[in-house]
């Protein structure tokens, strides 16, 4: 997210939610990071989602390590940087995504979101994930959020880069176990697990 913002071709949807309310409230957009993150997990309460390891150190560390990076790497001018740095942006967070959600230690709250809605309406991830993206995404540039050309290369691309390293990253060979972030009370149906349809 904070190269994303080093690449100055528009914000990922959710960085544009918060770097809009970031704008309205005087704080880093890591901290409204922080601050949204714990907030998304109240809509995880009708999804029946469960936070794990990751969840809770996606939200501490996300906001942190956006603020830590935006300290660290220069602004760029040449387009050519730019453009590679977006690129390497977008496929960072798809990784990022298909690593920890593989991990089984929870997703953080806003794949948890997608996770959930997935597990719970039975639609692909890549349209789950895009759908919520399209959202957050109105509504952070009615709140004075930076868009651009970088905003929907990454809209359309992160659920298809999440799908597709959620399958690279499976860990094969593991026993059946319940999802830990699904609360049914029962074992995970494995004909709705988050990996490939």
């Amino acid at each position: 997210m904070g190269l994303m913002l080093r690449a100055d071709f528009g914000l990922e949807p959710w960085s544009v939610l918060n770097q809009g309310i970031a704008r309205h409230t005087g704080l880093t957009i890591g901290t409204v990071t922080i601050v949204a993150g714990a907030l998304i997990l109240l809509l995880w309460i009708p999804l029946r989602q469960r936070p794990g390891l990751g969840t809770v150190s996606n939200v501490v560390i996300l906001g942190l390590v956006m603020d830590g990076t935006l300290a660290l790497v220069p602004e760029l001018h040449a387009l050519a940087p730019r453009i590679a740095l977006l690129a390497f942006a977008v496929v960072l967070n798809g990784a990022a995504t298909g690593l920890y959600i593989s991990a089984r230690f929870g997703p953080g709250p806003r794949d948890g979101l997608m996770t959930g809605l997935h597990l719970r309406t039975g639609r692909p991830v890549r349209l789950v994930r895009t759908c919520i993206e399209v959202t957050v995404l109105a509504a952070g540039f009615a709140l004075g959020g930076s868009i651009g050309a970088g905003t929907v290369v990454y809209a359309l691309a992160i659920g298809p880069m999440a799908q597709f390293f959620l399958r690279c990253f499976a860990i094969k060979g593991l026993p059946e176990r319940p999802s830990p972030v699904v609360a049914r009370g029962g074992a995970a149906s494995p004909g709705r697990a988050i990996l490939p349809e």
